[in-house]
């Protein structure tokens, strides 16, 4: 079976969770997956559901959360690991859904190169199923992704002055 390269961007809530909804029809599927998370190294929830399924490989590659600073080279450290360990999983065929998540904000950030992750991108397995997501993403992701979809924020209740929440935002 072909494998496709999705896009889940846009400033709208949701990628992520799409992300990791697709994760888990994977795995209901005798499949595998690998999931990278890029800038984030928070503790999310989304933590603890994965060490339910031991076909899913967790990795975080941020350190804090940056996004109101500049990154450092930390951040930017943590993030070249990420490529790294998540070029080994695409180039030797360790999974069989590789979730680059937040890529586009690494992207966004110079945390990566662009010519890095095309580069990488190229070399997929033909029937291995990647997903990138984040805000901001390049042309170049949206030249290379077979599925766009672009969640945009309609109306968001943080505007109205409500926090993330457990296991609904984090």
């Amino acid at each position: 079976m072909k494998g496709y390269i999705h896009l889940y961007t846009v400033n709208g809530k949701g990628k992520t969770t799409a992300a990791f909804g697709l994760a888990l029809r994977a795995v209901g599927a005798g499949k595998r997956v690998f999931i990278a998370q890029f800038v984030k190294g928070l503790h999310y929830s989304e933590l603890e559901a994965v060490k339910r399924f031991p076909e899913i490989v967790l990795k975080q590659y941020g350190l804090d959360c940056f996004i109101i600073n500049e990154p450092t080279q930390d951040d930017i450290d943590a993030a070249q690991i990420g490529m790294t360990e998540a070029s080994e999983s695409i180039i030797i065929n360790k999974a069989d859904m590789v979730i680059l998540d937040e890529i586009c904000i690494a992207l966004h950030y110079h945390l990566i190169a662009e010519e890095e992750l095309l580069k990488l991108l190229s070399r997929k397995p033909a029937e291995m199923e990647i997903i990138l997501t984040g805000r901001y993403a390049t042309p170049g992701l949206y030249d290379i992704a077979d599925l766009i979809t672009e969640m945009k924020e309609i109306k968001h209740y943080y505007q109205n002055g409500i926090e993330a929440r457990k296991g609904i935002e984090f």
